[in-house]
C-alpha cells in the first residue's frame, strides 16, 4: 500500500530528507466549495485513513522496485524503509455534516510523514465523502421508505464498490446487494432475482411459482414482459397457493413507475393482497424519488444503482490537502481562487434551540461558544480507538446531526439561504499576518 502514492510525494520526501526538513508540519484536508446540488457534505472515510497511517511502510519489495527508478538514491531508500507514521490526527467524526472550507481532518506530524499521507487520505476520504453525501440525499428523499444499494456492477472498480456500501450504510441506506461488503462491514444484504431468471423459463408464471417455492417470502420482478400482466400472474399464484402464499412484494424496474405502481396497487388490493409491498428500481436518483412521492406513488421501497453508486450529478469535490504550518510558522497559498487558512484549526457548530445556525472556523486554541467538531483520533501514530468505530455509531450520529440542521437543507433543492460558515477574527488576523510576511519576503527577494 505504500506504493499507492503519487510519485511527487516521494520526490519531495527525498528532497526533505536531503535538506533535513523533518520538523513538525500541519496539513489540512478540506473541500473549498460544495457542489451546486449539495446542501452539505457527510464526512466519511476516516477509518480507512487511520488504518493506512497505522500500517504504512515500505517493505523490501517496495524498496527494490523504487531502487530501479533513477530518481532515488540508495541512502534515501534505506531511510525510507525505516519510515513510520508517528504523528497525530484530529478529525470530524464520520457521519457529521460539514460545509465549505471546514477541515475534515488535520494531520500533525514530521513533514515527510504528513506529506506521504496525502495521496491515500485524499483518495479514501474524498470518495467516501462524495458517495455518502449523495446517498443521504436519496435516503432523505425516500422519507422513511426502504432504500437498497444496487450499484455494484457499474461502480468504478471493486474498492469503490466496497467503500461505497460502507458509506451508504452510514448515510442511512438500509441494505446492499454487495455480498462482500456484507461480509467485511456487517451491513445488511438484500437481493432476489434478475430478468434473466424469468427469461430462462418458458413461462413467466412458472418462473414465479418455482422461485417462490424455493424462497417463499421473496420479492418477485414483474416487469420482464408486461408489468400489469405480471401482477395478474402474481394474483393467480396467490389464489393457487392460498394460505401458503407468503410473497412479500413485487419489483417494478421499467416504464412509468408512478402510474404502474398505482395500477399495481389497485390490482393487488382488489385481490386481497394489501400486504404485498411495491419496490421500485431502474435509474433512480433523489430527484425522481422525490417526484414519485410527491405524486402519491404507492411505493414502499427503492433500489438505487448507478446514480448513487457514482454520484452521477456531482462525482467529485474540490478537495485539497494543504500545508498550513511548518516548524511553528503558518503557511498558505496566495493563488487566486485557492485560499487556505494557516495553522491548526477548530470548527465550532453554533446552535440555538437544538438547531445549527452557523459554523465558525477558528484557531485550535480559541474558546468560542459552540460545539467543537474536530477531535483527536490518533496520537503518536496509533488510533485512540484501536478497534475503529462501529458503523452503526456513525449511522446514528448522522441521524442525530441531520435533526440539528435547518430543515430546508434536508431536501433535494437548494435552500433560499445557504448555511453560514464564518472565519473567526483571530484566524483571519493570523491569515493576514502570514500573508504580510510572505509578501515582505517576496518583495525582499525581488529587490535583491
Amino acid at each position: 500500500m505504500a506504493l499507492l502514492v503519487d510519485q511527487y510525494e516521494l520526490t519531495m520526501l527525498q528532497a526533505y530528507w536531503r535538506e533535513g526538513m523533518t520538523e513538525q508540519a500541519v496539513f489540512s484536508l478540506f473541500s473549498r466549495r460544495l457542489p451546486d446540488k449539495r446542501n452539505f457534505l457527510v464526512a466519511c472515510g476516516l477509518d480507512d485513513a487511520l488504518r493506512y497511517l497505522e500500517r504504512v511502510r515500505f517493505d523490501t519489495e517496495a524498496i527494490e522496485y523504487l531502487s530501479e527508478l533513477p530518481e532515488f538514491s540508495d541512502e534515501f531508500l534505506a531511510w525510507l524503509g525505516e519510515l513510520r507514521f508517528t504523528g497525530d490526527v484530529f478529525a470530524v467524526a464520520e457521519g457529521t455534516p460539514i460545509f465549505d472550507n471546514e477541515p475534515l481532518l488535520e494531520v500533525v506530524a514530521p513533514l515527510p510523514e504528513a506529506q506521504l499521507a496525502e495521496s491515500f487520505i485524499m483518495n479514501q476520504v474524498h470518495f467516501q465523502t462524495v458517495i455518502a453525501s449523495k446517498a443521504v440525499r436519496i435516503v432523505n428523499a425516500a422519507q422513511g421508505r426502504k432504500v437498497v444499494d444496487f450499484g455494484l456492477r457499474r461502480m468504478h472498480g471493486a474498492d469503490a464498490a466496497l467503500k461505497a456500501a460502507r458509506a451508504f450504510h452510514i448515510a442511512g441506506v438500509d441494505a446492499t446487494s454487495n455480498v462482500l461488503a456484507g461480509r467485511i462491514y456487517g451491513v445488511p444484504i438484500a437481493g432476489t432475482m434478475a430478468h434473466s431468471y424469468i427469461q430462462a423459463h418458458d413461462d413467466e408464471a412458472e418462473a414465479f411459482r418455482a422461485f417462490s417455492d424455493l424462497y417463499p417470502e421473496t420479492i418477485l420482478l414483474v416487469d420482464t414482459y408486461d408489468t400489469l400482466r405480471g401482477i395478474d400472474k402474481l394474483v393467480d399464484l396467490a389464489a393457487e397457493l392460498g394460505e401458503d402464499f407468503r410473497i412479500r412484494g413485487v419489483r417494478l424496474d421499467s416504464g412509468d413507475l408512478g402510474e404502474l405502481a398505482k395500477q399495481s396497487r389497485k390490482r393487488l388490493d382488489a385481490a386481497g393482497l394489501a400486504e404485498v409491498s411495491i419496490f421500485a428500481s431502474g435509474g433512480l436518483d433523489e430527484f425522481e424519488i422525490a417526484e414519485l412521492i410527491r405524486d402519491g406513488a404507492p411505493i414502499d421501497g427503492f433500489g438505487v444503482g448507478t446514480g448513487m453508486g457514482v454520484s452521477a450529478d456531482a462525482p467529485a469535490l474540490d478537495v485539497a490537502y494543504k500545508l498550513t504550518e511548518y516548524a511553528g510558522k503558518g503557511r498558505l497559498k496566495l493563488s487566486s481562487g485557492k485560499k487556505t487558512l494557516p495553522g491548526r484549526k477548530q470548527v465550532f457548530r453554533i446552535e440555538e434551540n437544538g438547531k445549527a445556525i452557523r459554523d465558525m472556523i477558528a484557531r485550535k486554541d480559541e474558546d468560542i461558544p459552540g460545539r467543537p467538531l474536530l477531535h483527536p483520533v490518533m496520537r503518536r501514530g496509533r488510533r485512540l480507538n484501536s478497534g475503529g468505530e462501529d458503523l452503526n455509531v456513525a449511522r446514528s450520529r448522522l441521524q442525530d446531526e441531520l435533526a440539528r440542521l435547518p430543515d430546508d437543507h434536508l431536501g433535494v433543492d437548494a435552500p433560499e439561504t445557504r448555511y453560514t460558515v464564518e472565519v473567526s477574527d483571530a484566524l483571519e488576523e493570523h491569515r493576514r499576518d502570514v500573508v504580510a510576511t510572505l509578501r515582505r519576503k517576496r518583495a525582499a527577494s525581488v529587490s535583491t
